[in-house]
């Protein structure tokens, strides 16, 4: 039998290929004109003046490569028309003209009724675009046509495909939905949002309590698992709910009994009021997707349809309800119940379904496996807050956050804030900020405190009760505070420094055997003795004064540099949480060219000595250090000048470094007298690379092979001389002395 085309509606003809306007459509007539498998019936052009024009190529194409009397129906000449657009970033369409043409997968969406068009290509039209000519979009149909008969076009690692084409209009599930939609308190709502320039929408089903009352709004969303049918050809929407039962009956699932048992579960035993009855119904379908029959689903295919009629009169259209008195009742088991159709013409309004982010969805496309410890967050700074952004739109980690400062203007530059938080407090800023992005899936906690205030209970009783807690506060009070405590959780601290050009992260120990402080003081050694820390710590590009008291001083300081360090600390941090070890890292980052320069830093143990009212901390790398300049010294003495720090808050003197013997001291075997030459610029320069924390705290000096580290008498005129010179500075003197197996540290004060 003689196959019958569709005719183009709407268009003239054209005369011969001379008279083609679409230079495409020039290069294709000259291309199908030299191909043997293609021959031209007619050429036609629609659209005139300032409307959109095509010009359309009609051939019969034919392919050897077809295998005869094939399952799907092709056949091995197809007539095809060629629709080419003025638009040069369009695609050819390709219309199947055949009447039968089969409905296959790789088909686009079309108007009921209307010619098959084939999807030819995966990628999109700017990327076929790319390397698109006449030759290879003719060789790419026969490609399609050649693959479809032999069911080889769908790859099969490709996912399957979805049961519906993909629509402009988009339904969102609250995070929670399954939850809410097992709450018999639960009601629903139905939003739409604003119209966008292609006619989509979105809607949003949001939860509203029960005792809320009616609102005009309200629908009753109704969820369906159907059984798995098998993924096939792409279905256009249906108009109507008969439509949809019918394409789902082709593919060997019934809807109206799932339906219906819905509906009937609604009522319940005692039946349901009309009073209770809502605006709309929203059919959720997830349908299991399987690649072929007998297979396990290999995807799930979810589609809402909207439906203007209420459940409950919905429930009475379909024959699962009735209603007797102003009451629905379950029609199941009613002998005199008469099955339903006009259910049939309801209409629909098809959705594409999606959910909100709750913390799983959010680590899994952010690639994160680890939920993440329950945490707390020492200050809501810039720093702080792009940290929490970070974070908290990748589901990582459950965070309270502490800061007792509020929102000012300037800071507008630098934060996560917007100008309606200035005058709001910091961390409630950072936990809205949170819950606009994740709707209550999870939470930040915020804490309005002084994190360093140790004694107020709220305080206490949050870094007690969580697994990790991470300072951002970007001041030295707290880290040396919380290192003084043993009851507290892991510990990380991490900084940007003035410029912004480096970040640096020191994380104790999973047993906090080494603590911040100690952390600290070896951050400061390896800045003292590398040469890539020279400007580290250099001064920002300036200051300006952001309030009116005298403290009220702000750096200049893009926010860039911040959010580019964040996002490296953002996920450095988990690296170092799922490493018990500790670490001290800097990145390094060059502002001229982008680059960045990572650095690691050994992490050592400390010893703790008591010193009357202070304790010095020195860590086992001061003392391989002196160990290393003694030995060079034999066999005579050696010595020098000790750097560090005091902290009078926490009670501690802090060793970081000693530096060599200066090229004019004296020594020998019993002795050693410490020079002067260029002490004072070594010691300055100390100063300028940790911005003025490190400085002179004292002398050390070594005894000779086989002697301990006990003073001697010269030890003890030399502490005395120390004292005094320290007390010109109401600082105490440290003398450290190095022996064959030992280490002794003295003090000196002036009563």
């Amino acid at each position: 039998m003689e196959p019958t085309y569709y005719e183009l509606a709407n268009v003239a003809e054209v005369a011969d290929a001379a008279a083609l306007t679409i230079p495409r459509a020039k290069l294709i007539h000259a291309a199908v004109a030299r191909q043997r498998d293609y021959t031209i019936r007619k050429l036609v052009r629609s659209g005139e003046g300032e409307v959109l024009k095509f010009e359309f190529i009609i051939v019969d194409v034919e392919c050897d490569g077809v295998p005869p009397k094939n399952a799907v129906g092709i056949h091995y000449r197809e007539r095809l028309a060629l629709c080419i657009s003025d638009d040069p970033k369009r695609l050819v369409e390709v219309f199947a003209l055949r009447k039968d043409f089969p409905i296959l997968m790789h088909q686009n969406q079309g108007a009921p009724g209307a010619p098959a068009s084939l999807c030819l290509y995966f990628e999109s039209a700017a990327a076929v675009m790319r390397t698109w000519t006449p030759q290879s979009f003719l060789r790419r149909i026969q490609w399609w046509l050649e693959k479809s008969a032999r069911g080889e076009l769908h790859p099969a690692d490709q996912p399957v495909e979805h049961l519906f084409f993909a629509t402009a209009y988009e339904l969102i599930l609250p995070w929670n939905f399954a939850a809410l939609r097992n709450n018999p308190e639960s009601r629903f709502l139905l939003r739409r949002g604003a119209v966008r320039p292609n006619g989509g929408f979105t809607c949003f089903l949001e939860a509203a309590a029960k005792n809320a009352g009616l609102n005009a709004g309200t629908a009753a969303p109704i969820e369906l698992t159907l059984p798995p049918i098998v993924h096939g050809f792409v279905e256009r929407d249906p108009a109507t709910l008969g439509q949809l039962a019918d394409i789902l009956s082709s593919r060997g699932v019934e809807l109206l009994p799932a339906l219906s048992s819905a509906l009937q579960s609604r009522v319940g035993a005692k039946g349901c009021p009309v009073a209770a009855e809502d605006r709309w119904t929203v059919i959720l379908l997830h349908i299991p997707v399987s690649r072929s029959e007998g297979h396990e689903p290999v995807g799930v295919s979810h589609r809402a349809f909207v439906t203007l009629a209420g459940g409950l009169e919905l429930g009475v259209a379909t024959g699962a309800l009735f209603l007797h008195n102003k009451q629905y009742f379950s029609a199941a088991g009613v002998l005199d119940a008469q099955p339903a159709i006009a259910w049939r013409e309801q209409a629909v309004f098809a959705m594409d379904v999606l959910h909100q982010n709750d913390g799983q969805a959010a680590r899994m496309q952010s690639g994160i496996a680890e939920a993440g410890p329950t945490a707390i967050l020492i200050g809501a700074g810039s720093l702080g807050s792009a940290l929490l952004n970070l974070w908290g739109r990748a589901g990582w980690g459950q965070w309270t956050v502490i800061d007792n400062d509020h929102i000012k203007p300037h800071n507008l530059s630098r934060h996560v804030a917007y100008a309606q938080h200035v005058g709001e407090l910091k961390a409630e800023v950072v936990a809205g900020l949170h819950e606009a992005v994740m709707n209550g899936a999870t939470d930040i906690k915020p804490l309005n405190a002084d994190a360093n205030d140790f004694d107020e209970p709220s305080v206490r009783e949050a870094l007690l009760a969580k697994q990790l807690i991470v300072d951002a506060s970007t001041t030295l009070e707290y880290p040396r505070a919380a290192s003084a405590v043993d009851v507290f959780a892991r510990h990380i601290s991490v900084f940007i420094t003035p410029s912004g050009n480096a970040a640096v992260l020191l994380a104790e120990d999973a047993r906090r055997s080494l603590r911040l402080r100690t952390l600290e003081a070896q951050y400061y050694r390896a800045l003292i003795q590398h040469d890539w820390a020279q400007d580290h710590l250099a001064g920002n590009t300036g200051s300006f004064w952001s309030g009116a008291s005298c403290r009220d001083i702000s750096m200049v300081l893009p926010y860039s540099r911040i959010m580019g360090q964040a996002s490296t600390l953002a996920e450095q941090i988990p690296i170092a949480v799922a490493n018990e070890c500790a670490t001290i890292r800097i990145w390094q980052r060059n502002p001229d060219d982008g680059s960045v320069d990572v650095h690691d830093v050994e992490a050592v143990a400390e010893r703790r000595m008591s010193l009357g009212d202070f304790d010095l901390f020195v860590d086992a790398g001061v003392e391989r250090q002196l160990r290393a300049l003694r030995t060079q010294a034999f066999p005579n003495e050696t010595g020098g000048v000790l750097l560090g720090y005091y902290d009078f808050n926490v009670g501690a003197v802090v060793v970081v470094a000693g530096l060599p013997a200066p090229p004019d001291s004296k020594s020998d075997r019993d002795s050693f007298e410490r020079g002067v030459a260029g002490i004072a610029d070594a010691v300055n320069e100390a100063a300028r690379r940790t911005a003025g924390i490190v400085g002179y705290i004292g002398e050390w000096h070594s005894h000779p092979p086989g002697h301990s580290a006990s003073p001697s008498r010269e030890d003890l005129v030399q502490l005395v001389h120390l004292a005094l010179g320290m007390a010109e500075d109401g600082l105490p003197a440290v003398q450290l002395i190095v022996g064959e197996d030992d280490l002794q540290v003295l003090q000196g004060t002036v009563k």
